[in-house]
C-alpha cells in the first residue's frame, strides 16, 4: 500500500519521514513555503537520536497525485480543515473507481473527523493518537518522543478492528517504528484522549497547564460523555503499549514550545483546533443540557486568540478565576441517568445529624443503589480537641485513604447526599473540593428528592481507589484570621440565630458570636423541599449582607455547616473561605472576645 498523506503539519510531516525511512510508499501533500522547502531539500527531521534529512516525495495538489486501488488517504490536517480535504479528495479518480472507495485513516484530535469522513467514504479508519511533536519552521519537524515517535490506538470507526486493510496499516505503521495497538471500540479511545486535548487551548493561551483549569475542563468533558452515553478509555492504564516509549525527550539545541493549539499561535495560521476540541465539548453539552462553561469560554478565547495573531503564552491566566465554575449540585433526575451511564459517579451517603448517633444505620435500612456509607466524625474530621474545635480538618493522609475506600480515583465524579438538605454531606463536597477533586457534586433534595429504588444493607464494597489529593484548592481561615476580617471583608455566622446573639448555647463553652459578623443561618439557603433556593435567591440574600464586594469567610459551631453555606455562596457566584475551627475553637480561648447582639 502507498500512504497519502494529507497535511504536513507535524504529525503528518512524522508519519511521512517514518514511513519513507521504513522503505514504505508515502507522498506528502505539502503546500506553501514548507512544501517547497521539503520539494527543494528534503524534509529536516529531528529526534532525540539524531537529524535525518529525509526525500519524501511532495505533491502540492490532489491533481498531482495518481491514485491507485492500493493507496490509503491519511487525513493529518488540522480538524477545521478536514471538511475542505474530504471535498477536494472523495470524488477523485482512483484506480477503477474514486478515492472514496479507498480507506481513509484519520490520525487528528477530536471526535468529529471520522464522521465527516463517513459521509463519503465507506471505510473510515481512525487513531488515537499520541505523538509529541512539533512543526514551527518550514521544511523542518521535529519528534520528541523518547524510544518511539509516538502511539497510535488504532481501531475501524464507529467500532471494530477485524478489517484486514486495518492490519496491513498497523503492520505498516509498526515497521515504521511507532507503538501500535488495535483496539475495537475507537471512540472510547478518542474520548480518552480528547480529556487531554481540552487543555490545549490553556497552554496556547497562557503558557501553562495549570491544575486547577484542567481538573474543570476533564470534569465538564466527564459530565458530558456520561450524558451523552460515551465511555472513556485510559489511555495509561488501559493501554498494552507502554506509554512512557513515547515520553517526551530532549532535542539538542531544541527546546519544545507546546501543543499543536501552541503551535498554531506561533506560526500565526489564523486559526485553531478549539472548536473541535473544547467546541466538541461544548456541542456535546448543548445536545445533552449539561453546562459546560468553562471549555465554553476557552473555546471562545482561543478563537479570537488564534483570529487577531496573538502571541503563545500572552494571555492572562486571572482571567479564568470566576466564581462558580463547576456545578455545585445534581438533580435527582439528572444523578439516575449518571449512574446508569458507563461510567457512573461515586456515590456517597454521609448520614449525619447532631444529636443523632445513628448514620450508619439509618444507611442500612435504605440508600440510594452503590452508595458508600462515610461517617462524618471519623472520615471528614480529625478527633476533637479545645485548641482545634469539635471538628478539625482531616489530616491528608487519612482523608486520601478514606476516599480511597469509597473508591474515589484520579478523574472521578463524586455525589455525596444525606438525608437533611445536605447540611452534613456538603462538609464532604468541601473537603474533596478542598482537596483537589475537581467534580464533586450535592444531590439537591438529598435522598428525599431521590425518586428511584433505595437499597438496604452494606451494600457494595468499591473497588479501592487511586486518588492522590492535594488540599490547599480552597481557601480556609485562621483563628486570627477569622478575626482580622470583618475589618476588611464579610464574616458570615452559619449558626441558628439564637446562638449567633448569645441567647443560648447548647454545646460550647461560651454563648455569643466573633466580633464582627454577621448572622446568616445556614438553614435560609433552602426551600420548604429542603432543596437550596434559585441562585438569584441565594445571591440576593448574601449581597444584602455585603458579600461578594471583598473577601468572604464563613464560620458556624464546628465547621459542617459552614461548608453548606460555602456551597450556597458558590451556587450565588461568590467565593468564600471556610473557617474550619468556628465557634467550638473561638469560645474554647478565654483571651478570644465575645460579641452579643438582639440584632437578627
Amino acid at each position: 500500500m502507498r500512504y497519502v498523506i494529507i497535511g504536513a503539519g507535524a504529525i503528518g510531516s512524522t508519519v511521512a519521514a517514518q514511513l519513507q525511512l521504513a522503505g514504505i510508499p508515502v507522498v506528502l501533500l505539502a503546500r506553501g513555503e514548507h512544501g517547497a522547502a521539503i520539494r527543494e531539500n528534503g524534509l529536516r527531521y529531528l529526534r532525540p537520536s539524531g537529524t535525518r534529512q529525509v526525500r519524501v516525495p511532495v505533491a502540492e495538489h490532489p491533481g498531482e497525485v495518481t491514485l491507485t486501488d492500493d493507496d490509503v488517504l491519511v487525513l493529518a490536517t488540522k480538524s477545521q480543515q478536514t471538511e475542505q480535504a474530504l471535498q477536494e479528495w472523495a470524488w477523485r479518480p482512483a484506480g477503477e473507481g474514486v478515492a472514496a472507495d479507498l480507506p481513509v485513516l484519520s490520525l487528528q484530535n477530536g471526535l468529529e473527523n471520522e464522521r465527516a469522513a463517513l459521509r463519503r467514504f465507506g471505510t473510515v479508519f481512525g487513531a488515537s493518537v499520541w505523538l509529541p511533536c512539533t512543526y514551527l519552521t518550514p521544511g523542518e519537524v521535529s519528534a520528541e518522543g523518547a524510544e518511539k515517535p509516538g502511539i497510535l490506538w488504532l481501531g475501524g470507526y464507529p467500532a471494530g478492528a477485524d478489517d484486514p486493510r486495518l492490519h496491513a496499516i498497523a503492520e505498516d505503521l509498526g515497521t515504521a517504528d511507532f507503538a501500535v495497538q488495535l483496539v475495537p471500540d475507537l471512540i472510547r479511545w478518542k474520548a480518552g484522549k480528547l480529556l487531554g486535548n481540552v487543555g490545549n487551548a490553556v497552554d496556547a493561551l497562557y503558557g501553562e497547564r495549570a491544575g486547577w483549569v484542567m481538573d474543570e475542563l476533564r470534569a465538564e468533558a466527564r459530565r458530558v460523555f456520561a450524558a451523552a452515553g460515551i465511555a472513556v478509555a485510559d489511555l495509561v492504564r488501559e493501554s498494552e503499549v507502554d506509554v512512557s516509549v513515547a515520553a517526551i525527550a530532549e532535542i539538542p539545541g531544541r527546546s519544545r514550545g507546546g501543543s499543536s493549539t501552541w503551535q498554531s499561535l506561533a506560526r500565526g495560521t489564523g486559526s485553531a483546533e478549539g472548536d473541535f476540541l473544547n467546541g466538541e465539548i461544548v456541542l456535546l453539552g448543548r445536545l445533552h443540557g449539561v453546562p459546560t462553561p468553562l471549555n465554553e469560554a476557552l473555546q471562545r478565547r482561543i478563537a479570537l486568540a488564534a483570529e487577531h495573531g496573538a502571541a503563545p503564552g500572552s494571555a492572562d491566566l486571572a482571567e479564568l478565576r470566576t466564581p462558580g465554575r463547576t456545578p455545585v449540585l445534581v438533580s435527582a433526575g439528572e444523578l439516575a441517568r449518571e449512574l446508569e451511564s458507563a461510567e457512573p459517579p461515586i456515590l456517597l451517603d454521609v448520614r449525619w445529624v447532631l444529636g443523632d448517633p445513628h448514620g450508619h444505620q439509618h444507611y442500612l435500612d435504605g440508600h440510594i443503589p452503590g452508595a458508600v456509607y462515610v461517617d462524618l466524625h471519623t472520615e471528614l474530621a480529625a478527633p476533637p480537641t479545645p485548641a482545634e474545635g469539635r471538628h478539625p480538618l482531616p489530616e491528608p493522609a487519612d482523608l486520601q485513604a478514606a476516599a480511597r475506600r469509597w473508591g474515589v480515583r484520579e478523574g472521578s465524579r463524586v455525589v455525596a447526599y444525606d438525608s437533611n438538605g445536605n447540611l452534613a454531606a456538603a462538609r464532604a463536597w468541601w473537603l474533596l473540593r478542598w482537596a483537589g477533586v475537581a467534580d464533586v457534586r450535592l444531590l439537591d433534595g438529598g435522598l428525599d428528592a431521590w425518586q428511584g429504588p433505595l437499597e438496604t444493607g452494606f451494600g457494595r464494597t468499591p473497588e479501592p481507589g487511586d486518588v492522590v489529593l492535594k488540599p490547599g484548592n480552597l481557601p480556609v481561615l485562621t483563628i486570627d484570621e477569622a478575626a482580622a476580617l470583618p475589618s476588611a471583608g464579610v464574616l458570615l455566622d452559619a449558626r441558628a440565630g439564637e446562638r449567633y446573639r448569645g441567647e443560648q448555647e447548647p454545646i460550647d463553652p461560651r454563648a455569643g458570636h466573633i466580633p464582627g459578623a454577621l448572622s446568616a443561618p445556614t438553614g435560609e439557603n433552602l426551600g420548604p423541599d429542603r432543596r437550596f433556593r434559585p441562585a438569584a435567591e441565594l445571591a440576593e440574600r448574601f449581597r444584602a449582607l455585603g458579600a461578594g464586594d471583598g473577601p468572604v469567610g464563613v464560620y458556624c459551631g464546628s465547621g459542617v455547616t459552614a461548608a453548606h453555606q460555602i456551597a450556597a455562596l458558590a451556587i450565588a457566584g461568590i467565593d468564600a473561605a471556610l473557617y474550619p475551627g468556628s465557634w467550638s475553637q473561638w469560645s474554647n480561648q478565654p483571651d478570644r472576645p465575645v460579641e452579643r447582639s438582639v440584632e437578627t
